[in-house]
């Protein structure tokens, strides 16, 4: 629900926390207002710091009255501290929560090195790229940073047009829009160097169809025809130079920099995706460690690393290497392969079947395994325990191996054709 005329009921005995706004057109006094105005102050998580009235019938002028009224019918025989209302200043409450905005933002990032450059801010929030669960275990002081800025920018927008009644100097003013600027942009570093931007390609036929579907508009043009495309995905699409130019401008000087920044997204992906195929992005994260550390040996030459790690891109992003088999031709079939032909190679008591159009006895066992599951799953099987053992089971059926079964099964589970 978005929007609630309310005449005569719902003002008094009723609680709605993510209730944010009331637009008041009826004349009301006493504890009948205040009870009225208090709809908006009740707290629905970090995103509501209070609520905002619009008072059409200047009612505010009866507030401290209403207070009054509201406060003397409270029981205070009771023990413990009396209850108390109080009307806070608007400003003031606004300045004291912005000082405090850029207060956190500054102790956050105060443990970074000195002299705190670029470089030195994604070090402290993403870690060294050459320790594979960096990344990861950074994550807390990334989040703590995201919200910090989202803190700061909407403690910023209270304010904003009133920086001067708040009680702030030109010179006041200047120096926090400067910080601001520094504060977004380092928000925006971060978020690219650790691959945690929104990649809006996921989304993209979904959206096509509502802006199709409900908005009018004349054609539009395009400014850049890279936005909401992932720095992966553009490496692949338009080669690294051109990714770079585009999507780490800011940083294209600073070499390490951009360097760390492909890598961690290469991690990042590595990670999110370890699940679906474990052999393979172990490979992937094998090759990754070897890029990072010639390079921070000087082993390499800067053109050098560039086309190994767009190399490593791209077979990340389409999670399969050179000369894969055609038959591979979806995730799933690509997982079970990378995760089943070095245990078709050493299990000396697995007897393949008769070869599949002459392909390998993995590619075989693949090819079986992939048609049973898909015929023989049960309709919406995840979560349920029963009808995960009968996946189970199809996956024994044709292996034969428990141990099998058991790195078998997690891969399925996790991807999304089975």
């Amino acid at each position: 629900m978005k929007l609630l005329v309310v005449v005569d009921k719902l003002l008094t005995g009723f609680d709605a926390p993510p209730c944010s706004y009331l637009y008041i057109d009826k004349s009301m006094q006493d504890h009948g207002l205040f009870q009225a105005i208090c709809r908006t102050n009740r707290l629905d998580g970090e995103d509501k710091h209070f609520g905002y009235v619009v008072d059409y019938k200047d009612l505010f002028k009866r507030v401290e009255k209403a207070i009054a009224v509201y406060t003397s019918e409270l029981d205070t025989s009771a023990d413990g501290s009396d209850p108390q209302v109080m009307l806070k200043d608007r400003l003031d409450l606004g300045r004291e929560k912005l000082d405090a905005a850029f207060e956190a933002l500054h102790l956050l990032c105060q443990p970074v090195k000195p002299p705190q450059g670029e470089l030195d801010h994604i070090h402290y929030f993403c870690g060294n790229t050459e320790i594979p669960t960096d990344l990861q275990e950074r994550e807390p002081q990334r989040v703590a940073l995201y919200r910090a800025v989202v803190a700061l920018v909407r403690a910023w927008a209270n304010v904003a047009d009133e920086l001067e009644g708040a009680g702030y100097s030109a010179h006041d003013r200047e120096r926090m829009k400067t910080q601001m600027k520094h504060y977004l942009d380092l928000r925006d570093v971060i978020r690219l160097a650790s691959g945690e931007t929104l990649d809006l390609k996921a989304y993209e036929a979904d959206m096509r169809h509502l802006i199709d579907t409900y908005i009018e508009a004349s054609a539009p043009r395009t400014i850049s025809p890279f936005d909401g495309i992932g720095l992966l995905d553009l490496i692949v699409k338009t080669g690294i130079a051109e990714a770079i130019a585009n999507k780490l401008a800011g940083l294209k000087d600073n070499h390490d920099a951009v360097a760390e920044s492909i890598e961690n997204n290469v991690r990042s992906k590595i990670i999110k995706e370890q699940l679906a195929d474990p052999a393979f992005f172990e490979r992937m994260s094998a090759l990754l460690d070897e890029i990072i550390r010639l390079r921070k040996q000087k082993a390499i030459e800067y053109e050098e690393y560039l086309r190994r790690i767009a190399d490593l891109t791209a077979k990340v992003m389409s999670g399969k290497v050179e000369h894969t088999p055609i038959q591979l031709n979806t995730p799933g079939r690509l997982a079970l392969y990378n995760n089943l032909k070095d245990w078709v190679t050493v299990n000396a008591s697995h007897e393949p079947h008769a070869p599949y159009g002459g392909v390998d006895a993995a590619l075989e066992l693949v090819m079986t395994l992939d048609a049973a599951i898909k015929q023989e799953r049960p309709h919406d099987w995840r979560g349920m325990f029963q009808k995960e053992q009968m996946v189970k089971q199809t996956i024994f059926n044709v292996v034969r191996d428990i141990d099998a079964v058991n790195r078998i099964y997690p891969i399925v589970f996790a991807q999304p054709e089975y």
